[in-house]
């Protein structure tokens, strides 16, 4: 956490930040334009960053794009949120809706965490409905072989369609699927009204990508999720649900005990 501070403490690295909450996904070359700043300042800066874990980057072809991450920003809030006074709080609030929030003119939310597991384990995670069902409520009737196609099961509810597919399937790297389908059924088990789900369910269909890299005694897990359509409501949903979702997924991993529940 230390590292995080450090890493906030320079107006530079808070105005690439700034950037890449404007502008989510730049490549190097558009965060110097941008800020009018040397390329060898910006990559330094960019290397604390991510250092911190407060930037993470995807290989799109040949381009190394920087996103925000908003994963240490979470553990900040949750280990010193109670030893602050209020406008401490709140400052660290903002700053985390800020980096959780997808820009609306953006067509990812990615999402980087570091776990204390191994890659295979991860993948099980994600993938065995023994273990999704305990953080995510959610189970995969699927093999799991690209092109194949999946059935989500949550709430007792079952959506199938022709589009729910898997995309890439690398055991224990790489995942990737396209999104449900906001069917009446779902909506009314999730307690969404036809209002949103229509919007939902107007967007082009979503994708997500889970990235497994291993380092050390820990996994680093990267969730790209990817929209078609500018001002996607679906990516405005998920950019909010994936921090959670994940925190979980870490928690039964890192302890064998899912988060407990709101208000519980």
């Amino acid at each position: 956490m230390d590292e995080v501070f450090r890493a906030l403490a320079d107006a530079g690295r808070r105005r690439l930040l700034d950037s890449l909450n404007a502008r989510n996904g730049q490549t190097l070359r558009e965060l110097c334009a941008e800020l009018d700043m040397a390329r060898q300042s910006v990559s330094k800066h960019l290397s604390v960053l991510e250092k911190a874990q407060l930037v993470t980057t995807v290989r799109r072809g040949r381009e190394k794009l920087h996103y925000l991450n908003a994963a240490p920003i979470n553990a900040v809030a949750e280990r010193w949120i109670d030893r602050y006074d209020r406008g401490r709080a709140q400052a660290l609030a903002d700053l985390q809706r800020a980096l959780e929030q997808a820009p609306m003119s953006e067509s990812a939310f990615v999402y980087t965490t570091y776990i204390r597991t191994t890659p295979e384990r991860l993948w099980q995670a994600l993938t065995d409905p023994a273990f999704t069902r305990r953080y995510w409520g959610v189970a995969f009737e699927t093999d799991w072989a690209a092109g194949s196609a999946m059935v989500w099961e949550e709430a007792g509810a079952r959506t199938a369609d022709p589009a729910q597919v898997v995309l890439e399937s690398e055991p224990p790297r790489r995942l990737s699927y396209t999104w449900h389908t906001f069917t009446p059924e779902w909506a009314a088990n999730a307690g969404v009204d036809e209002e949103v789900r229509a919007r939902l369910a107007a967007d082009r269909r979503s994708q997500v990508t889970f990235e497994i890299e291993p380092l050390g005694e820990t996994v680093r897990l990267t969730v790209v999720h990817e929209a078609h359509d500018p001002g996607s409501a679906v990516l405005g949903m998920v950019s909010q649900g994936w921090p959670a979702l994940v925190s979980g997924l870490k928690t039964l991993l890192e302890t064998g005990e899912p988060l407990p529940e709101p208000n519980a």
